[in-house]
This record gives C-alpha cells, structure tokens and sequence, in this order.
C-alpha cells in the first residue's frame, strides 16, 4: 500500500432530509488534498450525498489519485451477527443484505420497519435492535430495552476502547449509531459495485486498490474539535475538517501501521489507540 493523495472525511445522518440551509445532525464532507483543505460541504440528504461521493471518487480516478474516504458509522455489527443474520461470517455480507432490501427516498425510509422484520426472523421480537422514532409501534421493534434480549454482545471489541461510542442496537435517541448503520451500508455497497475494482473496504479487503473505504470516529479528536468550533460553528463541519487534515498529515508509514489492523468480522475505527498522534498533528492549529 502506498499512502494516500486525498483524504475525505463523512459526517454521516440516518435520519431524513435535512432541508436546504446547511445545520447539525446533518451530512457533512471535509476534504484535504494537493491542492490543501477544502470548506466542509454540507448535504442535505443521503441521495445528494451519494452522488457527491460518485463525482469525487470518478474525478480522482481520473487524475491517477489515491483516495481514503471516512464515514463515521461501523462497518461492521459485533461478532455473530453476520453469519445468523445472512449465513455468512462476512461483514460485506451484511452489506448486501441490507442494500438489497432498504428502501430510502429523502423524506421517509424503511429503516425501523426493517430492523423489526430483523428481530422477529432472529429473536422473535425481542432483540437484538431496539428504539423507535415513530409514532406508530412498528412490530418486533421494541422501543426501549424492556424487555429486551440479545445473544450478540452489546458492542464490538473496538468500541469497547474508545470512551463515549454507542452500541449499534440503538436506532433512536441521543447519540445513536444504529439508523446510520442501516442506512449509510446500502449507500457504500452500491458505490462499491459502481467503481467495481476500485474500492477497497478497511479492514475487510487488502488496501491495493484506488479508493479505500475506512471506518471513523471523530471522538478521537474531541478535545481539538472542541477547540477548535466557534460559536457559530457547526460542530460536525469541523471535526470531518480535522480528521482529514490529522490523518492527511501523519508520515505515510505512520497511517500504513494505523491501518495493519485486522478485524475481519466486526471492522475498527481507524486511529483509535493512536488519539495522542492525532491530536498532536492539530495542536498547530487549533
């Protein structure tokens, strides 16, 4: 593996659009390059999003570039999962799974009503997915653990080192990672197979293609992007500034170790043991 040209860094949303004027909770892209730090651009909504990701990914495969884009859910489910949930101990298969049968249009989406079919095919309703938005009870999903039962572990061995991570089970309330799960794989596994070749998934595939797909946690620069956002600063606008511009700035051989991990089922966040080299390259500048 050789290091990378491009760096772009997804602050991700699972929920619906987000409406034209740019806001938090929102999708958000921060990119550094050759030609140095872009503005983070805000998307309002994952279809905008995915077809950003199309053009920057075709423009740099055209100028010969080596491109590592982050997204900031899991990309993988915690262990046994994949293999009750599709036959197969491959995270990638969940992938597949899941862009095959999740339905997203930009004001509504399946994910809720999808994740009950879930637990009533693995655990008659009881588990492992729990949380529901809406106003209507959706059947097997409970809406909070009462009740509640799960034969996976809670979380996968990464988020048990890193402080503040939640558990992918959780759809709904503050902090939860499950909507974006179910509803940011579809959008990685069809980008997959429009660069097909091209992309390669960390830490699932050897890293010998154009694209690299990597897993991310802004947690891990916490203290600088608190620094680092103003008052009138959007909080997810800057911390996809930094992590690009933190790992755009680490020696290549440094990034080429953060990236020897293997974690062929669950998946790892890239950086995560590596917080204080991170934070160093920012201290700089924030």
């Amino acid at each position: 593996m050789t290091g990378f040209d491009r760096f772009l860094m997804v602050d991700w949303s699972g929920g619906n659009d987000a409406g034209p004027r740019p806001r938090k909770d929102a999708i958000w892209i921060g990119e550094t390059g050759p030609e140095g730090e872009a503005e983070p651009v805000y998307q309002r909504n994952r279809q905008v999003a995915e077809e950003t990701l199309a053009d920057v990914i075709e423009t740099s495969l055209t100028r010969g570039e080596r491109l590592c884009i982050g997204f900031d859910f899991p990309f993988g489910y915690p262990a046994g999962y994949a293999e009750a949930l599709t036959g197969q101990a491959d995270a990638l298969s969940v992938w597949r799974w899941l862009a095959a049968r999740v339905e997203d249009a930009p004001t509504e989406n399946n994910r809720f009503d999808l994740a009950g079919e879930i637990n009533t095919r693995l655990l008659q309703g009881r588990g492992p997915f729990w949380g529901n938005a809406l106003k209507r009870d959706i059947p097997g999903l409970p809406r909070t653990k009462a009740g509640y039962d799960n034969p996976f572990p809670d979380r996968r061995a990464c988020e048990l080192r890193g402080t503040g991570t939640f558990t992918c089970w959780q759809l709904a309330g503050a902090g939860a990672v499950g909507s974006q799960v179910i509803m940011g794989l579809p959008v990685l596994e069809r980008l997959r197979q429009r660069f097909a070749g091209q992309v390669s998934v960390w830490p699932f595939e050897p890293l010998d293609r154009p694209v690299a797909f990597v897993e991310i946690w802004p947690g891990l620069i916490n203290d600088a992007v608190r620094r680092a956002t103003g008052p009138d600063d959007i909080r997810d606008a800057v911390q996809v500034r930094l992590l690009a511009r933190a790992l755009s700035d680490l020696p290549p051989q440094r990034l080429q170790a953060m990236l020897s991990v293997e974690a062929p089922e669950e998946g790892w966040i890239l950086g995560l043991g590596a917080e204080g080299e991170l934070k160093g390259s920012l201290a700089a500048c924030v």
